[in-house]
């Protein structure tokens, strides 16, 4: 199977069924974001160090990956089209329960994070704000899964976590904002 097809060479995709739009189309847009906030969770997993605490973080951030490329998917079907996995609430709790279980490792914040850190830890900052442009784009998208809004924005709060996680076990101090006090 040849990995090009020309079929995209005038600005047009194919949507899952088939269905012809243009390669700025909205769904598109969305499910290409979400296509970036998964690779760049990736790019997060490759950095992190072999031990064992990390082998149970990095099934987490695997589960989160999966969910996500389908979520992508769903946003690539087209409105009244059968969507062949669905979203379900649970994968929302699950994001919830990881968030409280981390938290609970963490010192609560006394003042706002840069971005930053550890090298895993600050791709999984890139992450989220990655995440909160496909919620963005998402919630423009007609008739899109509620669960799918709400999955975004809970999946940007949880790499949030799940960066300060990182930062917390690798024994790195999370990098403050200074305020200039002229």
């Amino acid at each position: 199977m040849k990995i090009y097809t020309k079929t995209g060479d005038k600005g047009q995709t194919s949507l899952i069924y088939g269905e012809r739009v243009a390669k700025n189309d909205l769904r598109v847009e969305a499910y290409g974001t979400c296509d970036e906030a998964n690779s760049m969770i990736g790019l997060g997993v490759s950095t992190l160090p072999e031990n064992e605490w990390t082998m149970s973080l990095i099934a987490v951030l695997q589960r989160v990956q999966t969910v996500l490329f389908h979520v992508g998917a769903e946003l690539a079907t087209p409105h009244g089209k059968k969507v062949s996995w669905v979203l379900e609430e649970k994968e929302i709790a699950f994001l919830e329960e990881t968030i409280d279980q981390w938290q609970s490792d963490l010192k609560p914040l006394q003042q706002f994070i840069l971005p930053g850190g550890a090298a895993p830890a600050s791709a999984l900052h890139t992450a989220r704000t990655i995440a909160r442009r496909a919620e963005r784009i998402a919630v423009s998208v007609e008739n899109v899964n509620p669960l799918v809004l709400s999955y975004l924005n809970r999946l940007s709060d949880f790499l949030f976590v799940a960066a300060r996680y990182v930062n917390h076990k690798m024994g790195i101090n999370e990098p403050v904002l200074h305020e200039d006090k002229e």
